[in-house]
């Protein structure tokens, strides 16, 4: 695959679809690497130049020394877009992603078009949640990430999709088992880290939130807190749990679509 060299390693990514095409950026969930989009691709490239990348810490890109930022992942994506000579981008994200995408629009609005914050929220979780999360994967390693593989299914798809689409979640969770534990850890204390609470009323690049109805990590109660923030933000729900843009396919796909092409 390309890459793009960063000051300090390698930024994996993909470019696909039309060259004229206008250019619509992915971004992953902590624990995966830009196949988590591979559903979407076949809709997203009759229509845009689809740009994915592995996030520092994740798949086939570099593992530097934690903890990360959101802010420094942030910059990651602008050098990826500067290295690519694109000036602006459509942008989607989920979770991290979404926290990505959340700084890029307070802080590099300029670069974006429109942006879609799937499944995330202006603040994820706290220490409590995240502290031991990194003490026990940077102590156990490997073994740590095949646990979390396993607890991450009833987190990021409901118990039913779990049930009907072994398959799809087996493709998924392995990304997780697959990750650095030293970049997994680095990127939990970038979320850990980031509240956008106080900012997100600043954004004005238009804005769809996206959210699942069985969504434990980040709520639909999430969802509406940066719907009422965020000037003119559409939001829609769908029957998924974490990762929707998985669990809900094609209607997700269909509805992201509709939204960047307005």
């Amino acid at each position: 695959m390309p890459v793009v060299q960063l000051a300090d390693g390698e930024l994996n990514y993909l470019l696909e679809g039309p060259a004229a095409a206008p250019v619509l950026l992915l971004s992953n969930s902590l624990g995966t690497d830009l196949c988590m989009w591979d559903e979407q691709i076949p809709a997203f490239t009759r229509h845009f130049r689809v740009l994915r990348y592995d996030t520092r810490g994740h798949g086939k890109s570099l593992v530097t020394e934690g903890p990360y930022s959101i802010e420094q992942l942030g910059h990651d994506v602008l050098a990826l877009l500067d290295a690519l000579d694109i000036p602006r981008a459509s942008y989607c994200g989920l979770s991290m992603g979404g926290l990505i995408g959340q700084w890029l629009a307070i802080n590099a609005p300029e670069r974006l078009q429109r942006v879609v914050l799937c499944n995330t929220a202006a603040k994820i979780a706290g220490p409590e949640v995240w502290n031991p999360r990194i003490e026990t994967v940077l102590r156990d390693g490997p073994a740590a990430m095949l646990a979390l593989r396993d607890a991450s299914i009833a987190r990021w798809f409901t118990a039913e999709f779990a049930v009907a689409e072994p398959a799809k979640v087996k493709v998924v969770t392995e990304m997780l088992a697959a990750t650095s534990p030293q970049g997994y850890a680095a990127n939990c204390a970038a979320v850990r880290d980031a509240d956008f609470r106080e900012q997100i009323a600043s954004i004005q690049v238009p804005t769809l939130v996206v959210c699942g109805a069985q969504d434990a990590v980040t709520t639909p109660a999430d969802g509406r807190f940066m719907l009422e923030r965020i000037h003119g933000a559409e939001m829609v729900e769908f029957h998924a749990a974490h990762l929707s843009n998985v669990e809900a396919g094609a209607v997700f796909s269909q509805r992201v679509l509709d939204f960047l092409s307005a």
